[in-house]
């Protein structure tokens, strides 16, 4: 009978996850280890596998593939690790190999330090299954440990990512800290500034592809030299930009863990909950002001795609006009009429919205010239900043003071609220309970168990949901001086304008109510109430101002 010829394939592996203790587990003292063996048993080694970087969580690798392909195709029939962990760590998939594909293509399997060998019937052969099975615990317990630590270091401010947002870069002295980008962070500006004055993400996209601005994606392929796999066309998208306007990096917050994995053996990321996102305020410098950003999310929030008008004319206050009585959208109607010397003529005014859809029967018409508004609006704007640039601190003083008494009732109201929810909650707690101590001592029917149960447990799901939005209703009362100084600082710049753009309004307003037009001889007179950004309506703050110097 011929003595039986021994091809041997041996594999090697080192990832990040694996604990590395100098020689003891590098590639070359794994290879050196296993090539001795094979010598010294005057075997014929036909190859060696190697996967440098990769995890044992999954056989996902090109070293395993390449052995498995050898071993499949009779190339070699004796695979040779150092231990049982070098090959993988995952227990099902592991048994998958040594348990079912290995014997049935005639491969022998050794580990050398477990002491296991297929082709051997010792004892040690039957604790494999036990020692994959540490093998995996560990796995899992070395990736709770680094979600740990990555969580930790998030928490703290770090950056953690791989690439930086477009308009910044690592800090050379602390790669988890970043630094502006002086080549793209103008670009960013220009973007943010486009966005704050109105213009739409398209307008947008087509502006910068225009002037042959690289987008992130390509740019970051010209600089690393590598080849870009993608298909697209290479060219700015809304989609892209939408992307960079609403994130807080460009204000100096990190935002990080937006995205995890199913678990430590899928590498599939599944987006999170906001909630659990981890959000630090001041972790490096700003690409932009806090006043844009907040121009932007208004826009973001309340934006509305004007409809074209025959003559091509978009009204700047399309979206920020509302009912005073029924709080609809106020829309926008144009009227053409010619001159008498023939000259065409254009009347462009608001009505409320819910009269334009329905009638009197839903409300009146509300109905307001727009050159009218307008000067209204400029007028209100002037007033203020001159206020602001005549004696700022009163202002504030005066404006903080009105809106901590009108927020007063309403923050003492979310706080009593609050603490009724928190003690029922509580109180739920302890009844469901007492409900399952009295199922258990047979007091209370199963039926009426379950009945009772899924009630509490859905006043209490309900409950605990609002706490949240409680706390955050409560610390949004509290901000009112830093919103004063911020909407002071700006609208003091605007005490001489002499027009308005959608550029001033989209910065400064938040909407203006218009009240219901009244007669008063052969005039008509409406109620025009400017709410601004961050302070509101600051109308009473004025008048409080001049009865204050009338009593001096």
């Amino acid at each position: 009978m011929a003595e039986k010829t021994y091809n041997v394939g041996i594999y090697c592996r080192l990832s990040n996850d694996d604990e590395r203790d100098g020689e003891s587990v590098s590639i070359e003292n794994q290879r050196m280890l296993l090539e001795r063996y094979v010598r010294e048993r005057g075997w014929n080694l036909v190859d060696t596998y190697i996967d440098d970087g990769f995890s044992g969580a999954n056989f996902d690798r090109p070293g395993v593939k390449r052995l498995i392909a050898d071993a499949k195709a009779k190339r070699i029939n004796v695979i040779i690790v150092k231990d049982l962990s070098r090959f993988g760590r995952n227990y099902i998939e592991f048994g998958q190999y040594t348990d079912y594909l290995f014997p049935s293509i005639g491969c022998r399997f050794i580990a050398l330090n477990n002491g296991i060998d297929t082709e051997k019937p010792s004892g040690s052969n039957d604790v494999m299954s036990f020692l994959n099975l540490f093998n995996e615990f560990y796995c899992r317990d070395t990736s709770r440990k680094v979600k740990a630590v990555k969580k930790a270091c998030a928490e703290s401010g770090k950056y953690m990512g791989t690439t930086p947002a477009y308009g910044y870069k690592r800090d050379p002295a602390n790669k988890h800290h970043l630094i502006i980008d002086e080549e793209t962070a103008p670009v960013v500006r220009r973007i943010f500034a486009l966005r704050a004055s109105g213009m739409g993400f398209h307008r947008i996209a087509v502006a910068l592809n225009e002037d042959g601005i690289q987008p992130p994606g390509v740019l970051y392929y010209q600089r690393t030299g590598k080849k870009d796999p993608r298909r697209t066309n290479h060219r700015w998208s809304e989609s892209t930009l939408q992307g960079i306007i609403r994130n807080e990096v460009y204000i100096g917050n990190m935002v990080q863990g937006k995205q995890g994995t199913l678990s430590y053996k899928s590498h599939k990321l599944i987006d999170k909950p906001k909630e659990e996102w981890i959000r630090v305020e001041g972790t490096h410098e700003p690409i932009i002001s806090r006043e844009v950003w907040d121009t932007v999310v208004a826009i973001d929030k309340k934006y509305i795609r004007k409809r074209e008008t025959s003559d091509g004319i978009k009204s700047i206050f399309t979206g920020l006009l509302v009912c005073a009585d029924c709080g609809f959208k106020m829309v926008n109607r144009v009227d053409r009429f010619t001159y008498k010397d023939g000259r065409p003529g254009r009347y462009s005014s608001f009505l409320c919205g819910n009269y334009s859809r329905s009638g009197k029967a839903a409300c009146t018409i509300h109905t307001i010239r727009e050159n009218a508004l307008r000067e209204i609006v400029l007028q209100d704007i002037r007033e203020k900043a001159g206020c602001v640039a005549y004696d700022r601190e009163r202002m504030m003083e005066r404006i903080s003071s009105l809106k901590e008494k009108e927020n007063h009732s309403r923050r003492a109201s979310y706080e009593q609220e609050l603490r009724a929810s928190t003690a029922r909650i509580s109180e739920l707690e302890k009844l469901m309970q007492s409900l399952y101590e009295d199922k258990c001592g047979g007091i209370v029917p199963q039926t009426v168990f379950q009945t009772l149960m899924q009630k509490y447990e859905a006043e209490h799901a309900q409950k605990v949901s609002m706490i949240p939005e409680l706390e955050k209703k409560i610390r949004k009362q509290l901000e009112n001086r830093n919103e004063a100084d911020r909407w002071a600082e700006i609208i003091r710049r605007y005490t001489e304008i002499t027009d308005l753009d959608e550029t001033i309004l989209f910065e400064l307003v938040d909407h203006i109510e218009v009240g219901e037009s009244v007669r008063n001889g052969p005039l008509r007179y409406c109620d025009v109430k400017v709410y601004y950004r961050y302070v509101g309506n600051v109308d009473a703050a004025i008048k409080a101002e001049a009865q204050h110097e009338t009593a001096v």
